[in-house]
């Protein structure tokens, strides 16, 4: 399952991320990894929480970045959550249609049993229909 919390650059999506990253941790079984694109915010999450840097994994286009995510999945049995941060940039989906790659992530996290938090710097309005209904916080 994906969900999205959405909105403009600057308007706090991260620190809504990182609450529910923090606050799931207290009652999660599995593995939750946190991605994003560089590691600033290391000292805000939980030590149980595996932050992982994509940029160190030099993934130049989306469906290397697809492969990574299935890297993710393959090596853990215990995956329960992917926190993506700053999704347009990790995924090099900026300037991109973003559908093709939100319905590739929606097949892998059902068919592997983990769910993605992803956090979009694009308005709930402008986002395209297959993502709007995964919605859970418009900023």
């Amino acid at each position: 399952m994906i969900q999205i919390i959405s909105g403009e650059k600057g308007k706090g999506k991260t620190k809504i991320l990182l609450d529910k990253v923090n606050t799931n941790v207290k009652e999660a079984k599995g593995t939750l990894v946190y991605l994003d694109k560089n590691t600033k915010h290391m000292y805000e999450l939980s030590n149980k929480v595996r932050l992982i840097n994509v940029r160190d994994y030099l993934i130049e286009n989306s469906d290397e970045f697809i492969g990574f995510i299935s890297g993710i999945a393959s090596q853990d049995n215990d995956l329960e959550k992917i926190y993506l941060d700053s999704f347009l940039s990790i995924a090099c989906l900026e300037g991109k249609d973003i559908t093709p790659v939100i319905s590739k992530l929606d097949l892998i996290s059902a068919k592997f049993n983990f769910d993605l938090i992803i956090s979009i710097s694009i308005p709930a309005a402008e986002l395209p229909e297959i993502a709007k209904d995964k919605v859970i916080v418009a900023l």
